[in-house]
């Protein structure tokens, strides 16, 4: 049987995961089939991205989500989706859906992170500059 299962890489004590399509009988880390996304909870909030329609396509072939995966795809709102699609919905006002949903949040987004401070040689410098400067008076 097919199942959607968390894969976890990352390093010791800094766990994040990767959202597979494998065998069930395969190891937990060992062999898969298809990466379909990825979750850190180690964000604050946890940070999860699926591809939903590859997701959509393994679960009509008869793919078993893990009762973790199942919570992942839960919180991103793919699993209300899927409940939708399967009673009629087309998949392609659904996706459209997923998409308006996915906006990215600004809470872990590192956009303007790099920028907001200087870097410690550039506020040695100018320190530097100031303290040559003649006080005008």
């Amino acid at each position: 049987m097919v199942r959607i299962r968390l894969r976890r890489v990352g390093s010791r004590h800094q766990p994040s995961y990767r959202v597979i399509v494998a065998d069930e009988e395969s190891p937990r880390d060992g062999r898969f089939l298809e990466i379909l996304g990825h979750h850190n909870p180690r964000t604050h909030p946890a940070t999860t991205e699926v591809d939903e329609a590859r997701v959509f396509h393994w679960l009509g072939r008869g793919a078993q989500p893990s009762d973790s995966a199942r919570r992942v795809l839960v919180s991103t709102g793919c699993w209300a989706r899927w409940e939708r699609y399967r009673k009629g919905e087309s998949i392609e006002g659904l996706l459209a859906e997923a998409k308006q949903a996915a906006v990215p949040d600004p809470r872990t987004s590192r956009a303007g992170a790099d920028s907001a401070r200087p870097s410690k040689k550039a506020r040695l410098k100018a320190q530097a500059a100031t303290a040559e400067a003649p006080a005008e008076t």
